[in-house]
């Protein structure tokens, strides 16, 4: 497996792996288009990835083969944090240590760009992705219920030495 950034031809591929794999978070949980237009696996486009990789927001995918099987892009924020965005692997190669590679990939980056602390936000009902974050030294800090999701939106953070 290899790990690099993400060039702007890969985008397209890339929105597809972020839709099928925020699709089956879809599909566990009973979110639709008409209950959840804006969760991301039915509101990301390549526009918004050429939009943050312009805003200076990098990205990584993960490539098996010569295949894009994963990616993870990095939002910095103001007060030295970095938050983790789009964590995807594509479902038929989940649970081989590529989440975990790419979180490590976007934690190394935070550090080289001064971060001191990683955030990410993920559906708060989803206890197995929380586990798998907090097995990685993330701590739940709080959740938030906005109107226009279905669901209750969990956050989490990591400082990084």
């Amino acid at each position: 497996m290899e790990i690099r950034e993400t060039a702007i031809p890969e985008l397209p591929a890339c929105v597809s792996l972020i839709r099928e794999s925020f699709g089956t978070v879809a599909a566990q949980f009973g979110f639709t288009p008409e209950n959840a237009p804006r969760f991301t696996a039915f509101a990301m486009t390549e526009e918004r990835l050429r939009r943050d990789l312009a805003g200076g927001h990098p990205m990584f995918a993960a490539l098996e083969n010569g295949q894009i099987v994963g990616f993870v892009s990095l939002t910095p924020e103001a007060g030295g944090s970095c938050e983790v965005s789009h964590l995807a692997v594509l479902p038929a190669y989940r649970h081989r240590g590529i989440g975990h590679a790419l979180l490590d990939r976007a934690e190394e980056e935070a550090r080289a760009r001064g971060c001191v602390r990683m955030t990410l936000s993920l559906v708060d009902e989803n206890r197995r992705l929380r586990t798998w974050y907090e097995s990685f030294g993330y701590v739940h800090t709080h959740a938030v219920k906005f109107d226009f999701f279905p669901f209750t939106c969990g956050y989490m953070e990591k400082p990084l030495p």
